[in-house]
């Protein structure tokens, strides 16, 4: 029996630009035209399971065989080819056998996107991609093509920015919903930052 990534591979043809990894570890790299459909193909062939929706951020890619901005004289870790453009989404598919709670496959689809504009949401197909959605809206601002209207999940609206990009501020500081006239939140006691079993305290 073919495995989903031969058969996502067979049917997508040019559209799989690239393939690495092997059995639960598999990737297929996708033109972002071809994702909602691969996805559902995916779903289709039994990846009933969406475990997650991410994105890296490529803005500080260093060339290979040469050294970092702070230390220019020190080699990376890992010489990676220039990526070719800068964000990268993937997504994070599992195929589940329910009764036996056994993993039968494992499969990441991942693609390259012009500026942060994100494919189609795969909400149709799995309803928890909403959440993981909003999740890379709010921390590297890529907004899925149907969801013009998509909300933040982990920062509050007033937020400006989005933390997880490589070109956030790191000492860039906000307010703070609650606090009025800029004035520092009241220390927690040693009492209140005790943890307690099944969430009460007495």
């Amino acid at each position: 029996m073919s495995s989903v990534r031969e058969t996502l591979r067979a049917e997508l043809g040019a559209a799989v630009l690239s393939a690495r990894g092997e059995g639960l570890d598999s990737v297929l790299v996708l033109d972002a035209g071809a994702v909602p459909g691969a996805l559902a193909r995916a779903q289709a062939l039994g990846c009933n399971v969406l475990v997650d929706i991410t994105c890296v951020d490529h803005l500080r890619w260093v060339p290979a065989g040469r050294g970092t901005p702070s230390h220019p004289d020190r080699m990376p870790r890992w010489e990676l080819p220039k990526p070719p453009s800068r964000f990268k989404l993937v997504y994070r598919l599992m195929a589940l056998d329910a009764g036996q709670g056994a993993v039968r496959e494992r499969l990441a689809l991942e693609c390259w996107l012009e500026g942060d504009a994100g494919p189609a949401s795969a909400r149709s197909l799995w309803p928890n991609a909403d959440w993981l959605e909003r999740e890379v809206w709010d921390m590297f601002g890529v907004r899925f093509s149907d969801r013009p209207d998509i909300k933040r999940i982990l920062m509050y609206e007033e937020f400006v920015g989005h933390p997880l990009r490589k070109d956030y501020p790191i000492g860039k500081r906000q307010p703070l919903l609650g606090v009025d006239d800029g004035a520092a939140p009241a220390a927690l006691s040693d009492e209140e930052l005790r943890p307690s079993p099944g969430g009460k305290r007495p």
